[in-house]
């Protein structure tokens, strides 16, 4: 019969549908997921010459297996945990002390450590009398260190009134680890942040800071407040930038 010669009345539409199923699958999959992180350096040597960035990692998982080499290193962690715990906690205490008296920090103050490791700038704060201080570091160390990644902080927006840190060259992405500190601090905040200009940091640094400006630069709410040469456990140099109100 001519009935039975005919195709089904669906197949053309699905054969002329089908290259567009083709091609709109094709382009969907060659996309980047929205979930996903670029894991090129987030600042490029045009846009920022003070700051260069030491490699690019294949993965995130990649850039934080290699801090963690360094924070789960158990003949360090002995040493930071001993011999290497008082002489931090009295230059710290120092170094806070003198902040302090420059009205930079007071005992009422929230604070926060960036990078703390075991805490010994925690315990620094807490004996010149800022008791309410905590540290964060991606391997928590209590009472004094809660687990934490400084390019996204478990903590609200405004929650500080201080903070400080002493591992920037660290940082895979340094703008992201600025901002971080920015959205956690009040308006009139402190931002306290010790570097080296003059020397290389060590094989788990991330960046190599060239000038001051470079890291200046990356604050977009909050100015300067002055720069000094300090002796820091190989960091010479310190940056106090205080948030805008």
């Amino acid at each position: 019969m001519a009935g039975e010669n005919q195709k089904p009345p669906l197949l053309k539409p699905f054969l002329l549908l089908l290259p567009l199923s083709l091609l709109f699958f094709i382009l969907l999959h060659s996309r980047p997921s929205a979930t996903s992180i670029s894991f090129s350096p987030p600042i490029s040597s045009a846009s920022s010459p003070f700051i260069r960035i030491r490699r690019v990692f294949p993965s995130y998982d990649e850039y934080l297996k290699l801090q963690l080499n360094k924070t789960l290193d158990p003949r360090l962690r002995q040493l930071w945990a001993t011999r290497d715990w008082d002489r931090k906690v009295v230059v710290f205490s120092q170094i806070f002390s003198r902040l302090q008296s420059r009205h930079l920090l007071d005992k009422s103050s929230r604070a926060l450590c960036v990078g703390a490791r075991l805490g010994q700038e925690v315990a620094a704060l807490k004996k010149v009398g800022v008791v309410n201080s905590v540290g964060m570091d991606l391997v928590p160390s209590p009472p004094l260190v809660v687990k934490g990644d400084f390019h996204k902080q478990p903590f609200e927006p405004n929650s500080f009134d201080f903070e400080f840190s002493n591992v920037f060259d660290h940082a895979l992405y340094p703008d992201r680890f600025v901002a971080e500190m920015e959205r956690t601090l009040k308006p009139g905040g402190v931002a306290v942040i010790h570097v080296a200009l003059h020397r290389r940091g060590d094989k788990y640094s991330a960046n190599d800071l060239l000038g001051v400006d470079g890291l200046v630069g990356l604050f977009k709410q909050s100015d300067l407040v002055s720069t000094q040469k300090v002796d820091a456990f190989g960091l010479d140099t310190e940056v106090v930038l205080r948030k805008r109100s």
